[in-house]
Order: C-alpha cells, then structure tokens, then sequence
C-alpha cells in the first residue's frame, strides 16, 4: 500500500500581498505594513519622494520594478531573517562583505538587485560570504 504524503502549504509570497487588482504594488499598503511613512519608503527603495505620492508615478514600471526588487529581496531573507521586519531591518542595514559592505538596500538604489539575489540564491546553496 503506498502512502500518500502531503507537501506543506506554501503562504502567499509577500510581493504578491501587496498587489491590488490591477497587479501593481500598492504603496501605501507596503509603507504601512512596514511601518514607514511614504517619503521613507521612498528612500529605503531609491526613490524620489514625489513619486510615491503621485498615483500616476507610483504606477510607472521604474517605480514598480524598484519596489518590485526591493519586496523579493525582504522575501527571500524573510524566514531566516525572523519575519518581514526583520528582514527590513536586515535589508536596511546589514553590511554585506561579498560587496564591500555595502547593504541591500545601497545595492537596489544603484540598480544591482541582480547581484543580490544572485547572492542570496548563492548563500542558500550554502556558499560563502
């Protein structure tokens, strides 16, 4: 007799909570989530303050591909990290040595999300620093 095993229930992937039906990110839901103003989620993702505020800039794919990055990085970090916050705490301020020390977040801001979830990917193979 074969059994039949069960696989575990996956959450839902914390990008797509903040997603409205038009499949954009919703700022205010991920600045209150994280307990940030908007001019701080703003800085935290590399972007200017205004557009987060304007409905119009929040939705251009600059601004959703940078919170987009932003999201997946807190994501992948977020079950060893100890939660969402913590895995924003990491992002925010965690030096990284394999590029210098410099953090997460410097790293989005000049465009390399790439490279850091080539390096989270890398570290959860059980590679080095």
């Amino acid at each position: 007799m074969s059994s039949v095993h069960s696989l575990p229930v996956q959450a839902e992937p914390l990008v797509l909570s903040y997603m409205g039906k038009g499949g954009k990110i919703a700022v205010e839901a991920v600045a209150n989530d994280f307990g940030m103003s908007k001019g701080q989620l703003a800085d935290t993702a590399g972007l200017s303050r205004e557009t987060v505020y304007r409905t119009a800039r929040s939705n251009t794919a600059r601004t959703q591909g940078r919170l987009l990055e932003m999201l997946e990085i807190i994501s992948r970090v977020a079950d060893w990290a100890g939660g969402k916050e913590q895995a924003m705490a990491w992002y925010r301020a965690q030096p990284l040595p394999a590029f210098g020390g410099r953090t997460a977040e410097a790293l989005v801001k000049d465009g390399k999300a790439s490279a850091v979830r080539d390096y989270l990917d890398h570290m959860a193979v059980g590679g080095f620093a």
